[in-house]
């Protein structure tokens, strides 16, 4: 194995123990239980499992049935719904490639997520959203109306909602206001700007920050870091992306989350066990658990 594919070392323990609020376990290598035992021996003693499709999801809640300390999020990725609705003839996805389904196809994924969604160890409807990034036009509909159908299912059921947000920060808060926004909302993987954080902050949605808050080109994370409210920051590894500095490109999983409290606790001039203290209890509230 290359030191490239190797997975870095353990951190430091953190004093205060903090949850990791966005990870995809079924994506990492090795076993659930390694994954979690490696993240408590570090201080992350709990983790938001996030699905993006139905097998995904439905992944999601059993595994948080089986482990106290896991906590499932069911949805289908910003992604996902175009691939659904349009086709996959490429395979892009892990599902590899797809007949266009049409909307009645979309509907019938949604009717899981809602099912899933009424489960009590699932805690947050997400991640859902707009990514802009890889999706044309004629994507962006079926995006667009899945993202509103998952709004509605958090809160018919009173969960939370993480939003997956890339290159589409302006339509996704305006579906947010034209819907009405759930409670409990986090911007998963936070990516917008100082600006962009007062909006958040004064909307009261949490943002949650990961790996990439430590590159060298995010100096726009750090400062909207810098102005976010303390109890509306939540800290997640999306791994096995969006590895820290200086492990960048190597496989990330939630034991490394201790590498990013240290640099936003630094961003924010205060001690890791401050920042970790109001990570914990803001997590606890964000998902209610």
């Amino acid at each position: 194995m290359s030191s490239k594919d190797a997975p870095p070392p353990l951190p430091e323990p953190l004093l205060v123990e903090v949850a990791d609020s966005h990870t995809h376990l079924d994506m990492q290598s090795g076993t659930v239980e390694e994954a979690l035992t490696k993240a408590a021996a570090v201080g992350v003693t709990t983790v938001v499992q996030v699905g993006c499709d139905i097998k995904g999801s439905q992944w999601a809640a059993e595994t948080a049935a089986r482990y106290d300390n896991v906590h499932a999020a069911v949805a289908l990725h910003p992604n996902e719904a175009p691939r659904i609705v349009l086709g996959d003839p490429d395979g892009w996805s892990r599902q590899g490639a797809r007949d266009a389904g049409g909307d009645a196809a979309l509907d019938d994924a949604l009717a899981e997520i809602d099912r899933l969604a009424a489960l009590p160890y699932v805690r947050a409807v997400g991640e859902t959203g707009l990514d802009f990034f890889r999706t044309g036009p004629e994507g962006m509909a079926a995006q667009e109306r899945s993202f509103r159908a998952h709004i509605e299912i958090a809160k018919r059921h009173g969960k939370a909602l993480v939003i997956h947000d890339r290159e589409a920060h302006a339509d996704v808060l305006r579906v947010l206001d034209e819907e009405g926004a759930p409670e409990r909302t986090v911007f998963h993987c936070y990516s917008g700007d100082a600006e962009m954080a007062e909006i958040c902050a004064a909307k009261g949605y949490y943002m949650s920050f990961a790996g990439n808050v430590t590159f060298k080109n995010a100096q726009p994370l750090r400062d909207a870091l810098a102005v976010a409210p303390p109890e509306l920051v939540l800290v997640e590894t999306d791994a096995p992306f969006l590895t820290p500095a200086p492990y960048r490109g190597r496989p990330n999983a939630p034991y490394l989350i201790p590498v990013t409290v240290r640099a936003m606790a630094a961003v924010r001039g205060i001690t890791e066990e401050e920042l970790a203290e109001a990570i914990a209890v803001n997590t606890a509230r964000a998902f209610d658990y």
